[in-house]
């Protein structure tokens, strides 16, 4: 079971200082800094009914370093999501009669990410033709590192796997960082159900994510049991996490998490081996304070910092 292995290896100081050490070291805080010393992240979802995923994923990135958190969404959810977090900024979008990003938005989110040193954009977004064809636009659009996840990658597997490829290759920016689960990989490749790749070895599982990051020049974090991190040629397999991290906003945390890394200065495949290990430690923490059926985005939320500390002093 992945987490008797987890509560094993937490319990092993030479196996979690033997991994740790293979890990980049995490961003130093300078005591000259201020808060744009260690980066801006814009955050780009939310929509009515969807306003705690961006909000969860903009509170990880300020718990993981970021300097500033500033969170692009939907209007009608503003004071919403500026009510999760007093720490977080919110920035209002005009948006649609479902209370997702209408047809005006792009060039105010265009604006708002010329002050950006990384962007994360996807959690909580929601599904409609406009997004489908925004995202796309976005990225072609923007040059600082971006975090793509949740409706963000249902929106580029829309394009299809043959649009797609020549998207990708089409880009300037090549400091993209997609984090799919199964469901979500398998329709950006095409697949109607994750149920093919299921079936795969770890091995299987790791040539194709391997194969699909070198192919679109990404860096890919394929989540699930032992996450796969690659950007086509260096691949990292997580030991961390647990069966409770299997709960809605999970993945939200790491996004944010990602994206603090990034604008602290790490590489896109460095900030998603060291962020999902992190995460994944997290998950662990959470799991051993209240039990693995009780594990929550926001519990995971509330163990980032143990994680932290827990990396720095091995």
């Amino acid at each position: 079971m992945a987490y008797d292995f987890m509560s094993n290896f937490m319990k092993d100081n030479r196996l979690l200082s033997h991994y740790i050490e293979l890990l980049p070291v995490l961003p130093c805080r300078s005591r000259t800094g201020h808060k744009g010393t260690f980066g801006t992240v814009l955050g780009i979802g939310g929509s009515r009914g969807m306003a705690g995923a961006v909000a969860l994923a903009g509170r990880a990135g300020l718990v993981a370093g970021a300097g500033l958190v500033r969170l692009a969404v939907p209007d009608p959810i503003l004071e919403t999501v500026a009510g999760f977090y007093p720490e977080l900024t919110t920035l209002p979008c005009p948006a649609d009669n479902q209370g997702r990003f209408s047809q005006t938005a792009f060039e105010l989110l265009l604006h708002y990410a010329e002050s950006a040193t990384v962007i994360f954009v996807g959690p909580g977004l929601g599904r409609s033709e406009y997004i489908d064809s925004l995202i796309p636009l976005l990225l072609r659009h923007i040059r600082c590192p971006v975090v793509a996840d949740a409706d963000a990658l249902n929106s580029l597997a829309s394009l299809g796997t043959e649009h797609l490829n020549r998207f990708f290759q089409s880009l300037d920016n090549r400091n993209i960082i997609l984090t799919p689960h199964s469901g979500e990989f398998a329709r950006l490749r095409g697949q109607p159900t994750p149920d093919e790749d299921s079936q795969k070895s770890q091995s299987e599982r790791i040539a194709v994510a391997q194969d699909f990051a070198r192919q679109h020049g990404v860096v890919l974090v394929l989540k699930g049991h032992e996450s796969i991190t690659t950007n086509g040629e260096l691949v990292a397999l997580n030991p961390t996490g647990n069966p409770g991290m299997a709960t809605g906003g999970s993945g939200d945390v790491l996004t944010g998490i990602l994206t603090a890394l990034l604008a602290q200065g790490l590489t896109p495949f460095d900030a998603s081996r060291v962020g999902v290990f992190l995460h994944g430690l997290a998950g662990d923490f959470a799991a051993e304070q209240f039990g693995e059926a009780s594990v929550t985005a926001t519990s995971i939320l509330e163990t980032i910092p143990q994680a932290f500390q827990t990396v720095k002093k091995r």
